[in-house]
């Protein structure tokens, strides 16, 4: 089914981002097992493997509007140097997607595309449930300390 151009090359910038967040998400998970912390280790790669069934849904929409997906294009990839710092990038990362996906569900409405903004709704649900995890982080950290926060952190 021929979808709508504008549609679909909204659909690759979302893609582009849930790639960018992947590469974003995997590296900082990498990282806080590298320094044992193991629970944050676990739940940061979780997010990259919610990240990573969004880009297949995102491709595999596209696909079914018979587009093309793009998937070599990743946005710049924030690295954060420390924990509090990876928590903050995360967040900003987060804070950006939500309202791309609330854009691109009306736009979605607009087309009359409602198979595409049912998709987009349901990867909005987990997106916002990213920020909050990651706001709850940082309050915590805010709250115990950074010390603290770590050391519960540690399997």
């Amino acid at each position: 089914m021929r979808g709508n151009d504008q549609m679909i090359a909204t659909l690759n910038k979302l893609l582009a981002e849930e790639l960018t967040a992947i590469n974003q998400y995997m590296v900082h998970s990498e990282m806080c097992d590298a320094w044992g912390y193991e629970k944050l280790h676990k739940a940061i790669e979780k997010t990259a493997i919610d990240e990573m069934k969004h880009a297949e849904k995102l491709i595999g929409r596209v696909l079914f509007l018979e587009g093309t997906p793009t998937v070599t294009k990743l946005n710049p990839v924030s690295i954060g140097k420390d924990v509090k710092a990876m928590i903050e990038n995360d967040l900003a990362a987060e804070g950006s997607a939500v309202p791309a996906y609330n854009a691109a569900i009306l736009q979605a409405g607009e087309v009359k595309d409602a198979g595409t903004r049912v998709l987009l709704q349901e990867i909005l649900v987990d997106e916002e449930r990213h920020a909050d995890w990651l706001e709850a982080q940082r309050d915590q950290i805010a709250q115990m300390g950074l010390q603290n926060y770590l050391a519960l952190q540690v399997a």
